[in-house]
């Protein structure tokens, strides 16, 4: 009884020591619960059987991501607890003096973690509960699902989870404290506040060599995942670029280290007024400590930054382009040759289904290909130069090309509300929307590639793609479509009978439902009919959009929390070991408000420096994974990237003012 009264004691009397703690713990507890309960959340949702298939897939993806999560937040309570343990070395030092043995000591720290567990898993638990009924409709609202029967949600499963998962770390804890408590020694706990950081002071100029040759390296990591990406055309060179960015980041940050105080000493005037000077040197020192402490949470804000805004970008652009990409309700493809000449609406009659009847604005198409004209005979003499930057091309450059008559297309281009064409006998054009592969195309057009198809030979009638597409997606995939004059006799490659219409009447649910009995028939299977609907196009995509989210703000909160805690609990150890510093200033007549504004520089410093090169990283991280993810669009970026920033500020911006106000706490202690 009388060590719990002690330990319950500590708690209370260093609460606000333990703020920081605090708050990584409960929110750690309350996004577990809120992202491990998106189940039970989608129960009430009135979703199509598509949509439950990829909820579904979520959940899975976000369990196993749950474990990954479990260890980030395993290393920072333990990161947390040994802060904690250091910051009382002079307290435990007095207890061992009384005569208190190292047993008891444990159990009064143990005691103290089982209350500490139990306090911030019940309050994050309450939390999530608590805010999990806001995120049941940001849910339905990503899968654009009805709420009619929404209820209050409690997931049992959920929290039993979240109990197993943290009560297994907070064991850990447990076992790492006992183990501290052991290798305790009575002079070192004594004098441990009095014991300074031994700095070595790095040469400049090795260190001013060592920050160019960083610099340089960075450049050429930016360069190639930009204006060089075709340098990245391998998995084994992005982990080298990858590798390159994080070494290059770590040496930046050693050889500022030995810069920044020989720089600012430099400009004696602005290092000696107020407390610039003993600032200066306080935050030379921290950097020299810290090296691979920042690096770590850089890294961790880069990718932050970059998953959020990609995330976000992704289920916006997606959900627009369903606007543009699918301005039919239905299209249909078969598969078409000598050994199987059926069109489409032949097959639809074999297995009895009367298209008439549900379908207008019917229109009908062959699709042509062949070998003999290829991505390479379009692209003409670029080809070589594409093979030259890139070897993976030439495997590319083999596709047949798809070839569609212009009279054809240009009744679809109607129905689509697209621009139509004309060509004459001797030209030809091509139509896409897949960015990359349009610049691409567009080198070839402009150097007048001439093309040979059924013995005639056509020129380009167009120095550019022009857009457009017949094929309805959720995405920019029209890699391209070679246009040609209707008189050429080209019955001898068709590969494919092609079908689009929309759904005759107001009842679009009930033909939609038929079709997609029909898809599943074994006849039209075996045929090689394949149907795509817009409304399965629409609630994949949405139901994709959603699940990417959801993953992205997972992985993206807890890195910016854990990034953000690290740096928060570095600060907070270091005000308490330079705490007799400060002292020392007031005995000096140094008033408060100036010792404030000195610490406020030093952590504003320590969080702004990680932050500011993982933004730099970002732009050209974004930019990358822009080029990679084109197909989808990137119009909603710029709110994506506001999106991002608000959570940053939000939580980065609290762990500040948090460790702000309690680092002044502690170095105001006697």
């Amino acid at each position: 009884m009388m060590l719990f009264k002690i330990s319950s004691k500590n708690i209370f009397k260093r609460f606000k020591d333990y703020a920081i703690y605090f708050v990584t713990l409960i929110l750690g507890v309350a996004i577990f619960y809120i992202f491990n309960s998106i189940e039970s959340q989608t129960i009430f949702m009135n979703v199509s059987s598509n949509k439950r298939e990829i909820i579904d897939l979520m959940m899975q993806m976000l369990s196993g991501i749950s474990v990954f999560v479990s260890f980030i937040l395993g290393f920072l309570i333990i990161y947390a607890s040994n802060f904690f343990m250091k910051r009382r070395n002079k307290e435990f030092g007095i207890y061992l003096t009384l005569g208190m043995s190292k047993k008891k000591i444990s159990k009064i720290i143990l005691i103290e973690t089982i209350l500490i567990g139990l306090v911030s898993l019940v309050l994050g638990l309450l939390l999530g509960i608590v805010l999990s009924q806001f995120t049941s409709g940001i849910v339905a609202s990503m899968f654009e699902a009805s709420m009619d029967c929404f209820a209050f949600v409690f997931s049992k499963a959920a929290v039993i989870k979240t109990i197993i998962y943290f009560g297994i770390m907070y064991l850990i804890v447990m076992l790492f404290n006992t183990w501290q408590v052991n290798r305790f020694k009575l002079i070192d706990l004594l004098q441990a506040q009095k014991k300074s950081e031994k700095v070595k002071i790095k040469n400049p100029i090795i260190s001013a060599l060592v920050f160019i040759l960083s610099v340089a390296i960075l450049a050429y990591c930016y360069y190639t995942v930009t204006s060089g990406l075709e340098n990245v055309g391998t998995e084994g060179a992005l982990l080298k670029i990858i590798a390159l960015g994080a070494i290059s980041t770590f040496t930046l940050f050693w050889s500022l280290s030995g810069m920044m105080l020989k720089i600012f000493m430099h400009n004696k005037k602005r290092y000696y007024k107020g407390l610039n000077s003993f600032t200066l040197r306080q935050i030379s020192s921290k950097v020299n400590t810290m090296v691979f402490s920042v690096t770590v949470i850089c890294l961790m804000l880069f990718v932050t930054i970059c998953v959020l805004s990609s995330s976000f970008s992704i289920k916006n652009s997606m959900t627009n382009n369903l606007k543009e990409l699918t301005p039919v309700d239905i299209k249909l493809d078969k598969k078409r040759n000598s050994e199987n000449p059926l069109f489409v609406a032949e097959a639809l009659d074999q297995v009895h289904f009367d298209y008439k009847k549900d379908f207008t604005d019917i229109i009908t198409f062959p699709v042509y290909a062949t070998d003999d004209l290829t991505l390479k005979d379009t692209v003409g003499t670029y080809a070589e130069e594409l093979i030259k930057m890139n070897k993976f091309m030439e495997r590319n450059l083999a596709f047949a090309e798809k070839i569609i008559k212009i009279g054809d297309y240009n009744k679809v281009a109607k129905l689509y509300g697209q621009k139509t064409y004309d060509l004459k006998n001797n030209e030809y054009m091509i139509i896409g929307d897949y960015p990359d592969l349009i610049t691409i195309r567009n080198e070839g057009l402009k150097r007048n590639t001439k093309i040979t198809l059924a013995g005639q030979t056509l020129q380009p009638k167009y120095n550019e793609v022009q857009n457009g597409f017949v094929d309805i997606a959720a995405n920019h995939v029209t890699t391209g479509i070679v246009l040609v004059p209707d008189h050429m006799d080209l019955e001898s490659i068709v590969v494919l009978d092609s079908m689009i219409a929309n759904y005759k009447g107001n009842n679009d649910a009930a033909t939609e439902e038929k079709v997609m009995q029909f898809s599943n028939n074994e006849t039209l299977k075996q045929l090689g009919l394949e149907m795509t609907t817009k409304q399965y196009i629409y609630e994949n995509s949405v139901g994709l959009g959603a699940m990417i989210t959801f993953i992205g703000l997972y992985i993206g909160i807890i890195f910016l929390i854990s990034s953000a805690a690290i740096l928060a609990l570095k600060e907070l150890s270091e005000s308490t070991d330079n705490k007799e510093r400060f002292l020392m200033l007031r005995k000096l007549g140094v008033d408060d408000k100036m010792i404030n504004k000195a610490l406020f520089k030093q952590i504003g410093v320590f969080f702004l420096v990680p932050l500011t090169l993982a933004l730099i990283h970002s732009i050209f991280g974004i930019i990358f994974a822009n080029s990679i993810l084109s197909s989808f669009g990137s119009e909603q970026m710029l709110e994506s990237v506001f999106l991002t920033a608000v959570f940053i500020l939000l939580i980065y911006g609290g762990y500040f003012l948090i460790t702000y106000f309690t680092s002044k706490n502690i170095i105001k202690e006697k």
